[in-house]
């Protein structure tokens, strides 16, 4: 991505939005994160007093930087975000619901900065793509592993939209049917099964369901999370060790099908999840192969993102700052 510079405002802020914290950073021309920060997604009802929070902490990082008026323009990536409109459309993830006109509102609280949004899977597939490990591919598909699942779809070298803003919502579509309930108001999405909480929810089923001794009992079952899976699963558990083997055939057997649409040279997995290490990426890689079409068998790389869990999606973010004044600004304050 050819990135255009200001020499009298040699910076852009990149923002990521996530369902727990937002993280965000100084960039300059060269990609480098020069100050970062972050604050809670989730100690806000009102958008509105979200909105300020993180519009003064960018003030803030901004002055340590040499002053707000060297920031050229702000990207934000977020879930359910809208490259065309700038808003965040209906994220299940979020506390706040319906449509939030976030561009606009975080330019208003910057003073007319210029701010530009996409969703926050495909700013972290923008820095793979830039500085990770997707340099020099035109073809591959970034999946975020954490709270929920995010995608984003590279072809060409560029980045799929759709007409409406909504392309490659791979998380949402449903591999079970009349599974287990999403945020989205579905029944039996990707996410509800690979992700954190998906983790989390297995273990639990498992628990419930068999008798057989674990770690895990040893713990308030409604109070596990995906870290205590993966502590039990290191050390032998059993019981641990079929949640990661489950989860990783569910995901295997959706990216096969994914594969099928975009033939992609590679699957770059990103986020909390990754750390798992092969006890996820093991089955993930053996489900894909089992079910991909005998056309793409062993062509596609299942690969773990290079790039630290907050810098892709800053760094994919920021980059869409060089863009926000010239495009967009003027459909967020029409």
């Amino acid at each position: 991505m050819a990135v255009t510079t200001n020499d009298s405002k040699p910076y852009v802020v990149g923002v990521d939005v996530g369902g727990t914290n937002t993280v965000f950073g100084i960039v300059d021309a060269r990609g480098n994160i020069i100050r970062s920060g972050k604050i809670k997604s989730t100690n806000h009802i009102k958008v509105e007093d979200y909105i300020k929070e993180l519009a003064d902490a960018i003030v803030d990082l901004a002055n340590d930087a040499g002053g707000i008026q060297l920031i050229y323009g702000v990207g934000v990536g977020a879930p359910n975000g809208n490259f065309f409109t700038g808003s965040i459309d209906f994220a299940p993830n979020l506390l706040w619901k319906g449509r939030i006109p976030m561009a606009h509102l975080l330019s208003e609280a910057l003073g007319g900065l210029p701010v530009a949004l996409t969703n926050d899977a495909n700013a972290a597939a923008i820095g793979e793509m830039t500085y990770g490990a997707a340099r020099g591919m035109k073809d591959f598909i970034e999946i975020t592993l954490g709270t929920g699942l995010g995608s984003g779809i590279v072809v060409g070298g560029k980045l799929v939209y759709g007409h409406d803003g909504f392309a490659g919502e791979i998380g949402h579509t449903i591999i079970r049917r009349n599974g287990r309930s999403c945020g989205c108001g579905r029944m039996g999405c990707l996410e509800t099964y690979c992700s954190a909480t998906g983790v989390a929810r297995t273990a639990k089923e498992f628990l419930t369901a068999r008798e057989d001794k674990s770690l895990l009992r040893n713990l308030d079952v409604d109070e596990i999370t995906s870290k205590d899976v993966y502590d039990a699963a290191i050390q032998g558990d059993k019981l641990a060790l079929d949640v990661f083997e489950t989860t990783g055939a569910i995901l295997g057997e959706a990216l096969a099908d994914s594969v099928a649409y975009t033939s992609p040279e590679a699957i770059i997995l990103f986020g909390g999840l990754t750390k798992a290490g092969d006890i996820l990426l093991e089955p993930v890689k053996r489900h894909m192969e089992q079910n991909l079409l005998n056309i793409y068998k062993d062509k596609v790389k299942i690969m773990v993102s290079e790039l630290k869990e907050s810098d892709a999606a800053i760094l994919g973010a920021s980059a869409l700052g060089w863009e926000a004044d010239r495009k967009l600004l003027s459909i967020l304050t029409d």
